[in-house]
């Protein structure tokens, strides 16, 4: 059986991608899979084995320790393949490919622009250390196994050959059941799922949010990084129902629960250019969907009428969106079936899982 080990310094053991998605379904396929990964302890996550490597003191520590006690444990594992999640792991890839290890780089942002967008990253420092990272990626692009890309874009910086471009879509399994409940007895008016910072959105959101009717809640699921306390002292707020990070099957209960799905990113680089998530996964829950104006996202909205798309600045713009499908269940009924429809039809993760399952197989 071909052993192979996931490797991550950053993303939380249940990341749907990470864990619920590439490593269960390689386990599934007949792999030997495991996940390497900051935490106290080892356990088990969706059915795949978690080696934990402790928790880092902080930042720095993460990225100038524990990568490369990640590294000693890899070697140990003595794996048929290595599969690495995080730039930061970049390094450790390249030290285990010239240790005659077949590596994998799965890289989920163009983290070049990403940087550029860092609000904890000194001025000074983005241009520099974006053109580092770019140069360790050039590096691994012509010296690692395998390249997986999580967006066409990001596809189309490494060489062709070696890249398999593998989309965060939805299972199909999460789209096969449709949700009878009716819109119109959804205990939430709206949901958000995901980071909750000022370039996802948070206070176009809030500021929406006052336009509700007294009474109406909705769901914040996620993690602030800093601003809780701004975001609560908002009059918009008092709208909001705010549990922190979900579970995943809590997440899938709170989508099918709620009457529409927000997605208000700001029009920076790494958004403009990727696919939002949470929004295919509203999708695949028959919900419909109000997001940003980004010409990528408006070509899917447009071509299966699935959602709503405004300019995320525009007040006026997102409150008559939220009034128009609030205000007509049987329409955002019709509107979230159609997303449904898209997720059964073509995006789906079993289409994308091939395309991971063909880079292995080549490995």
């Amino acid at each position: 059986m071909t052993r192979v080990r996931h490797l991550s310094s950053v993303h939380d053991i249940g990341d749907t991608r990470v864990s619920h998605k590439e490593c269960r379904s390689l386990m599934e396929a007949g792999y030997d899979v495991a996940l390497i990964a900051c935490r106290a302890g080892d356990t088990t996550v969706a059915g795949v084995p978690v080696i934990g490597v402790g928790v880092p003191r902080n930042r720095f520590h993460r990225m100038l320790v524990k990568t490369w006690v990640i590294f000693a444990r890899a070697l140990k594992e003595r794996a048929d393949i290595y599969h690495f999640h995080d730039p930061e792991l970049l390094p450790v890839g390249l030290a285990l490919r010239a240790c005659g290890k077949k590596v994998v780089y799965d890289v989920h942002e163009d983290v070049p622009l990403q940087i550029m967008n860092k609000t904890w990253i000194p001025a000074w420092a983005k241009k520099p250390l974006s053109g580092i990272v770019r140069a360790l990626e050039g590096v691994a692009a012509r010296v690692l196994s395998g390249i997986v890309a999580a967006t066409p874009s990001i596809g189309d910086r490494f060489p062709k050959p070696k890249t398999a471009v593998v989309q965060n879509f939805p299972e199909k399994g999460l789209a096969t059941t449709r949700n009878d409940k009716p819109f119109e007895d959804r205990e939430y008016a709206f949901i958000y799922v995901g980071g909750l910072s000022k370039q996802q959105g948070l206070f176009e959101m809030l500021r929406a949010f006052e336009s509700l009717p007294e009474g109406a809640k909705g769901l914040l699921a996620g993690k602030f990084k800093h601003l809780q306390a701004e975001a609560e002292a908002t009059p918009g707020w008092s709208h909001v129902d705010y549990p922190g990070l979900l579970g995943r099957d809590d997440v899938v209960a709170g989508l099918r629960d709620a009457k529409v799905g927000l997605v208000l990113d700001h029009p920076i680089s790494n958004y403009l250019e990727g696919y939002s998530t949470k929004m295919f996964e509203y999708m695949a829950c028959g919900l419909p969907f109000i997001c940003s104006n980004f010409p990528l996202w408006v070509k899917i909205v447009a071509e299966d009428d699935c959602g709503i798309t405004v300019d995320p600045f525009d007040n006026d713009a997102v409150v008559a969106a939220f009034t128009r499908l609030l205000d007509d269940p049987a329409e955002a009924a019709r509107i979230g079936e159609n997303g449904r429809q898209a997720i059964l039809n073509k995006y789906n993760w079993e289409v994308e899982f091939d395309k991971l399952l063909a880079c292995y197989e080549r490995l």
